[in-house]
């Protein structure tokens, strides 16, 4: 996808790398990936499974790429920590940390645990922000603060924690995102917006607004309920926030006077979903960004041009009007199962010539079981904005789902996967498991060692032939903390 607290030592990682020999999508041409280790599991607390990294966000400006992800998976939410790993040269090397300040395992931090991490960076302010979801644990396992940890320092260091919301009451908050206005020439340049929902009030968004580089937010309550907004800015100054709507729609709602206020919602399209098989934790979470022209990318999983809805594929819708969205797009047609994406777009580039790039999770074979699920990493790039795609590569796997982190909602690689454009190549950073040694798990967060082309391909993106046209949308139900 796209892209604070007291100092702790921190480490440089470069070069720690393991070679994958890999498919080309579902021909027998043979890509070889080198993955570069960027983030490890440093806490011990007996409550929590270890060696286990999940749900990565990452965010790119200039040089700089900023990746954070859930270390120490809690089985029934939340982690133990989120750790960090940052690279000032597009992705030659990276430095890896954990945000101190946050949990009890780390910094003097006051919750419990901690889960959805997210990245933004303010050029206005030179702050960047990592947006997570304190958690409380006494009586259950309850959305308690959303905080926001800031670096001035390029993201090495992230020595301030502020309170973006601290709920009060029934509340249960979840599923937090940010993005900033770096636009210059925007009436609202170094405004930044968090979404995150209320799970104890029907999942109702909320918005809150920082224009003074995230010291402090002013939070509205909207209308509308669901998970899962990812808010992306407009050059204009607009905002965009697609997310998952309580029945099971994608939808988008906007502001255009810098969160003052914010519309009622549109339909983007109802998502049509294949229960993914072996218990694998996934849901059609958008992931969202926007180019340079202001066009708003969304890709979510989808099965309806799959006969039977049998399995999802990666699909596309686009928006230049703000209000109004394109026919939903096929980007995958390689078979097999595809899930949990997420969408980078280069900033430098709009409209026709818009350079997008995918990563996302698959299962060759979508009728799998638990035991037999073999989970593997995609990635696919375009080069005119979604019109045609390139053949897809998988960057890693398989594996098998009992080396991945267990939860109370199904083994979990995390809600998310992430790909930020850096130097005009795709920075995809995702989660990888093998074979532990000496511990229940290995599952960390890795990026490939060499940026991957955004270079695009013939492959057409259809639009048909549609074989689900609904029955098979999942109503949201739960938090996904």
């Amino acid at each position: 996808m796209h892209l604070f607290s007291r100092r702790r030592p921190w480490r440089a990682v470069v070069g720690l790398a393991a070679a994958v020999a890999l498919l080309l999508g579902a021909s027998p041409a043979v890509a070889n990936v080198t993955l570069t280790t960027i983030g490890s599991d440093p806490f011990t607390n007996s409550t929590s499974q270890h060696k286990t990294q999940v749900e990565p966000d990452t965010f790119s400006y200039g040089s700089t790429i900023v990746s954070a992800f859930q270390t120490g998976r809690f089985f029934d939410g939340g982690a133990s920590d989120i750790c960090f790993a940052t690279s000032t040269n597009s992705g030659g090397s990276w430095t890896q940390g954990c945000l101190p300040g946050v949990t009890k395992f780390q910094g003097g931090g006051i919750y419990d645990r901690v889960s959805d991490a997210a990245v933004a960076y303010d050029a206005r302010h030179n702050v960047w922000m990592i947006s997570t979801l304190a958690l409380t644990d006494t009586g259950g396992v309850v959305g308690k603060a959303v905080l926001t940890s800031l670096s001035t320092d390029g993201g090495l260091t992230w020595p301030t924690v502020v309170t973006t919301r601290l709920a009060t009451g029934s509340a249960n908050l979840d599923k937090n995102w940010i993005v900033c206005d770096n636009t210059a020439t925007s009436p609202f340049y170094g405004n930044c917006y968090t979404e995150y929902d209320d799970n104890g009030a029907s999942n109702r968004i909320h918005m809150s607004v920082s224009s003074n580089g995230g010291t402090s937010w002013t939070d509205h309550t909207l209308t509308q309920t669901g998970l899962g907004g990812q808010p992306v800015v407009r050059p204009n100054g607009t905002v965009m926030v697609p997310y998952e709507s309580n029945s099971g729609q994608i939808r988008s709602f906007r502001s255009t006077n810098g969160g003052s206020t914010w519309s009622s919602s549109v339909t983007i399209s109802t998502a049509q979903v294949h229960t993914t098989a072996g218990g694998l934790r996934t849901s059609p979470l958008p992931s969202a960004e926007i180019d340079a022209a202001g066009t708003v990318y969304v890709v979510w999983q989808d099965c309806r041009f799959q006969s039977g809805c049998a399995a999802n594929d990666i699909v596309l819708s686009k928006s230049t009007s703000e209000t109004t969205w394109s026919t939903v797009t096929r980007i995958t047609s390689d078979g097999g199962d595809h899930f949990i994406p997420g969408i980078a777009v280069n900033p430098a580039t709009s409209g026709g010539s818009a350079a997008l790039a995918v990563a996302y999770y698959r299962y060759a074979t979508p009728s799998c079981s638990a035991s037999t699920c073999q989970l593997t990493v995609g990635y696919t790039s375009s080069a005119n904005g979604g019109t045609s795609w390139s053949a897809p590569t998988q960057l890693d796997g398989p594996f098998g789902l009992s080396l991945i982190a267990d939860t109370s909602q199904g083994r979990m690689v995390g809600d998310y996967i992430s790909v930020s454009i850096s130097g005009g190549l795709a920075w995809p950073v995702f989660m990888h498991a093998q074979t532990p040694s000496g511990a229940a798990f290995d599952e960390h967060a890795v990026a490939p060692s060499t940026g991957l082309p955004v270079t695009g391909g013939p492959i057409a993106a259809a639009d048909g032939p549609v074989q689900v046209n609904g029955g098979h949308n999942l109503p949201v139900t739960g938090h996904k903390h």
